[in-house]
């Protein structure tokens, strides 16, 4: 068992599923699952989702793991021929709060702003024991952080 999971793991061919021990190497861990799925989606996510997946991943278990107060978290990846939802759960109630950004590098504040710019959608849905924190990204068509209205020709 790798020191940043916990007991199960299910995978389908339209999700990904793990409990994270709320380790600092969870973050990789999580990305490395979630880029094994990405590089299994058909059609493929376009290269602007599929970096933009990788980093909401990053931000929001690295978020779980620093704040939570828990001893696990969640990660959850699925997709649909639209979007891909990450939804990251953990034991604290707290929603992510947008501050200001500490440009000083010491205090943080980058990265709720970065997901929901990247985000076409995000949520906070409080559960027994926590909450939940979910952001949709669109498959294709996005430029500068924005959905376009069209899908970019491949």
């Amino acid at each position: 068992m790798h020191t940043a999971t916990a007991q199960r793991t299910a995978t389908t061919p339209s999700a990904v599923r793990e409990t994270l021990e709320c380790r600092p190497e969870a973050a990789a861990h999580a990305r490395h699952l979630t880029s094994t799925f990405l590089e299994g989606l058909r059609p493929a996510p376009d290269r602007g989702a599929a970096d933009a997946v990788m980093l909401v991943v990053s931000e929001l278990v690295t978020n779980a793991v620093r704040h939570s107060g828990g001893r696990f978290c969640s990660l959850r990846v699925s997709a649909d021929p639209d979007a891909i939802t990450v939804a990251v759960g953990d034991a604290s109630r707290v929603p992510p709060q947008r501050r200001t950004p500490d440009v000083r590098g010491e205090g943080g504040g980058f990265g709720w702003p970065m997901i929901s710019g990247m985000a076409t959608a995000t949520a906070v849905r409080e559960e027994p024991g926590g909450k939940t924190v979910s952001a949709i990204i669109a498959r294709r068509g996005r430029v500068s952080g924005r959905v376009s209205a069209a899908p970019t020709p491949s």
